[in-house]
């Protein structure tokens, strides 16, 4: 999928090159994503694996993970591969659904990958988890976050997203402090937006709001019309929408066009160019989203060396989770040197638990006693006159 690059490689490759050594001194290296027959780390390629949805509603988020673990594996090869050894990623597709997500769980075990990066959608980690579990793979997670993930009690799972409850404190937080009393909560019945909703609303209520409605859409039906006049006779201060952007363009469009009152907030599973390409751009206007690490507020020189080669290579910019993916495989294969192994597991899971401060964009990664990431934050953004900003809270 990589295109030649129309600007300075010197100059890029020295931007990349100070995050490589600056995480623990991990040199990487890498080849074209494929099915390789190499072995973990048997042969003069390491595998890692790649879970992401590739196909189905989540597809373009999907792709936007694939293009970020392709840009590390360049980057990393680039850099001297680890420990001589190149870099191969195994990728797989699990379509955000549970039972497909297991199916490529066990093809990456097959593959002897030495770890997994990957994941958007918790429905389709939750059973993934397990396979991974039993077979003792380590796994980061990047998309997903449900609380359940954690929950299981896995020694294997680490999460670099932030978690769903600060996405929730920090959309309640908004709320309180715009003195946004009464809203409107809708989900799609997937575990991570079920779980989303259920934390905004116990918080906004801790705060003293009130949820006025607390709503579940079937994500495959294309009319909300019946929902939207629901709404609308409640006549609340927001709306938060906790599911995807498939559905949340449709609904945001629909909601408009009915006069919904209030603001629409839509979380973290809403990248919010195909939001605004499914609602237009007119009814997406004014729309805020709940965003995990935002690249394009990241004000450092490897984040806009990143954002120009990401827009050169694939001709359209990163959505939520591409530039969280190009981090995970970093850290994979600075775990993989300081493992001194790339068919160990454990000795790989150890050194995620012993992981401090590793550099990504705009953060750090260590890790808690259950997997989580030790620094949870969220931003708000908006659309204002059809570019995206940040909101002032």
């Amino acid at each position: 999928m990589g295109k030649n690059f129309k600007f300075p490689l010197f100059v890029v490759a020295m931007l990349m090159l100070s995050l490589f050594l600056s995480a623990c001194n991990a040199k990487t290296e890498g080849e074209s994503s494929s099915k390789g027959d190499a072995k973990g780390g048997d042969s003069d390629v390491i595998k890692i694996g790649v879970m992401a949805p590739t196909t189905g509603a989540s597809a373009a988020e999907g792709k936007d993970m694939v293009n970020g673990a392709e840009l590390a594996e360049k980057h990393i090869n680039d850099a001297g591969g680890i420990d001589g050894k190149k870099l191969k990623l195994v990728i797989q597709d699990d379509a955000c659904d549970p039972q497909q997500a297991v199916t490529a769980a066990n093809k990456l075990i097959q593959e002897k990958v030495s770890i997994v990066v990957g994941t958007y959608c918790s429905s389709a980690a939750l059973p993934a988890s397990g396979t991974f579990n039993k077979a003792g793979m380590p796994a980061i997670l990047v998309g997903a976050n449900s609380p359940q993930l954690p929950q299981q009690g896995y020694n294997n799972l680490f999460l670099i997203n932030s978690m769903v409850f600060d996405q929730g404190k920090e959309v309640a937080e908004y709320f309180k402090k715009k003195d946004i009393k009464k809203i409107a909560l809708v989900h799609d019945n997937s575990d991570y937006a079920r779980d989303l909703a259920d934390i905004t609303k116990e918080l906004h209520e801790k705060n003293g709001g009130k949820v006025v409605a607390f709503e579940a859409i079937n994500p495959e039906e294309k009319d909300f019309g019946a929902l939207a006049t629901k709404l609308k006779t409640l006549n609340p201060d927001a709306t938060y929408f906790t599911g995807f952007y498939n559905s949340g363009g449709l609904l945001v469009k629909q909601f408009k066009q009915k006069g919904v009152s209030g603001l629409f907030v839509a979380g973290d599973g809403n990248p919010a160019e195909p939001f605004m390409d499914i609602a237009g751009k007119e009814n997406a206007e004014g729309v805020i989203f709940s965003q995990t690490v935002t690249l394009q507020y990241v004000d450092t020189p490897e984040a806009k060396a990143f954002l120009e080669e990401y827009k050169s290579t694939y001709k359209s910019n990163p959505l939520t989770f591409g530039h969280l993916q190009y981090d995970g495989i970093r850290l994979a294969a600075d775990v993989i040197k300081r493992a001194k192994s790339a068919t160990d597991h454990k000795a790989i899971i150890q050194a995620i638990k012993d992981t401090k401060d590793f550099p990504a964009f705009g953060e750090t990664y260590s890790f808690k006693e259950d997997g989580t990431k030790d620094n949870g934050k969220y931003i708000l953004i908006k659309i204002k006159d059809g570019s995206i900003v940040l909101e002032d809270k």
